[in-house]
């Protein structure tokens, strides 16, 4: 019996020798050494692994950067400070970014914005393109409120008041979860400075417009017409303005007649 026992612990002794000696030389064998630029770009990131860079996480943009394949102030979180960091450890000049924040194109609060029907279910918009007109609002294109930008942003930046999701744009670090998942799409990406934006995305014609909302653009190109830099275009009853030729004049605001113009 004891020598039965013996036996065995002796195999298991032999057997994990073996394998021992094996991984030790595999490991020796298929070795890969590690890119030291890309561990210090990684550590200077700031770990959110929120994918707003177009990259599998942090550990992904880090290889990408190494690799030279991605600018070195790709990271929408850490802004220009990690940028100047990273642009150090790979002995580049950083290249100079715009500042960009997340823009919700609607103000059709409760007040301002029709309702066709009181809805009672999920609270979700991306389900309610499966509920009549896309949701209980006259307006087809405006904000549905329940807040699926809301619970997809990691920096707590986006809150629903009063019926319409508002950004806040110092909180906001631009990694476009909120735009992936609005199902309306009426989040994009701006620049942080810019001047005056057109808080409406209706492509309605302009009396059904003012059917459905108090404040949406009817499209009627007196913005455009005003405005001395041609920043504003018109395309499908909506106004849109350009933030690169925009100069701030504020003309835009002051003569649109439904208020859809708003200071960024």
């Amino acid at each position: 019996m004891i020598t039965t026992i013996l036996t065995a612990m002796l195999i298991v002794g032999i057997v994990g020798l073996f394998i021992g000696v094996f991984l030790g030389a595999a490991g020796i064998r298929f070795h890969v050494e590690a890119d030291e630029k890309e561990e210090a770009v990684l550590n200077a990131l700031p770990g959110n692994n929120c994918g707003g860079c177009g990259f599998p996480g942090c550990a992904g943009l880090a290889s990408a950067i190494a690799k030279g394949e991605a600018p070195v102030n790709a990271c929408p979180v850490g802004g220009e400070e990690t940028g100047k960091v990273i642009a150090g450890i790979m002995g580049v000049e950083e290249v100079a970014g715009t500042k960009k924040t997340a823009y919700v194109a609607c103000q059709g609060t409760c007040d301002k914005a029709g309702v066709d029907y009181a809805y009672t279910g999920i609270e979700d918009c991306r389900m309610l393109s499966f509920v009549p007109n896309g949701g209980a609002k006259s307006c087809e294109y405006g904000c549905l409120g329940y807040g699926s930008c809301v619970k997809v942003c990691p920096f707590d930046a986006i809150h629903v008041v009063d019926g319409v999701a508002v950004v806040d744009k110092d909180a906001c670090k631009a990694c476009g979860k909120c735009v992936e998942v609005c199902p309306k799409h009426l989040i994009s990406l701006i620049p942080y400075d810019a001047p005056y934006m057109v808080a409406c995305s209706s492509k309605q014609k302009g009396v059904d417009t003012m059917k459905a909302c108090s404040v949406g653009c009817i499209g009627c190109g007196i913005c455009k017409k005003n405005c001395p830099h041609e920043a504003v275009t018109v395309e499908s009853f909506c106004a849109s303005i350009d933030p690169e030729k925009c100069q701030g004049c504020g003309i835009c605001e002051q003569k649109c007649p439904k208020k859809s113009i708003q200071a960024h």
